[in-house]
């Protein structure tokens, strides 16, 4: 059976589904967990604590899918060369379009849009980057989404394991530039996520110069 602190996450993420934050009671958490109001308060402290947990938990979730899906790109480019960056991006982007699209904490955390629907902490904050691009890695502006700085250091981190020789400074901005234009089919979205994620592609090797075969399409 899941912790106290599980089930009141579940509780206060399915509450914000029908309701404002500002409309969520504690008590009516508590007992949709079933738990006590104090255990709630014990766990979290406040209103506020229960809401700074709870987006972080779905920005770690949201990440680590990002890894994921950057993991499980498929190899389309030549052997010597592994999994090529193209196709890297473009899964991470499917990912976090449709994740996007179906957790409001995660689109207000991307695109800084909270809206009245959502807790104030909808930023989270996150754990600095780590690795060889980090210290060289362009940070975000005042006002941009967090979560931007930490999907570009996943993507590089993915990438530069199957680039081969390619200088780190191209797959740095190579990957910053897919982030960027991911996260612009996030406000305005496209005719669908395959597409968008096909122009990441494209994209990313253009800029790395990527020497991919495009598979023909059949005909239906």
């Amino acid at each position: 059976m899941p912790a106290a602190r599980e089930l009141l996450l579940d509780a206060a993420f399915a509450a914000l589904r029908t309701r404002p934050w500002n409309g969520v009671r504690m008590v009516d958490v508590a007992a949709a967990a079933g738990v006590s109001r104090q255990t709630l308060y014990n766990e979290f402290g406040s209103k506020d604590g229960l809401a700074r947990a709870l987006v972080r938990r779905e920005a770690e979730a949201f990440l680590a899918g990002v890894e994921r899906a950057l993991a499980a790109a498929p190899a389309t480019a030549a052997p010597a060369a592994g999994t090529d960056a193209g196709a890297r991006c473009a899964a991470a982007a499917c990912w976090i379009l449709r994740t996007a699209r179906a957790n409001p904490l995660v689109r207000a955390a991307l695109t800084g849009c909270r809206g009245e629907r959502l807790p104030a902490a909808a930023a989270p904050v996150l754990p600095a980057p780590r690795g060889p691009f980090a210290r060289s890695a362009p940070r975000s502006a005042p006002g941009v989404a967090p979560l931007a700085d930490a999907i570009r250091d996943r993507t590089v981190r993915a990438v530069s394991g199957a680039a081969g020789e390619r200088a780190p400074e191209v797959t740095l901005w190579a990957c910053e530039a897919a982030v960027r234009l991911t996260l612009s089919y996030v406000v305005a979205p496209g005719a669908s996520d395959e597409e968008a994620a096909a122009q990441v592609a494209r994209l990313v090797r253009t800029l790395v110069g990527e020497q991919v075969a495009e598979v023909p399409r059949t005909e239906q």
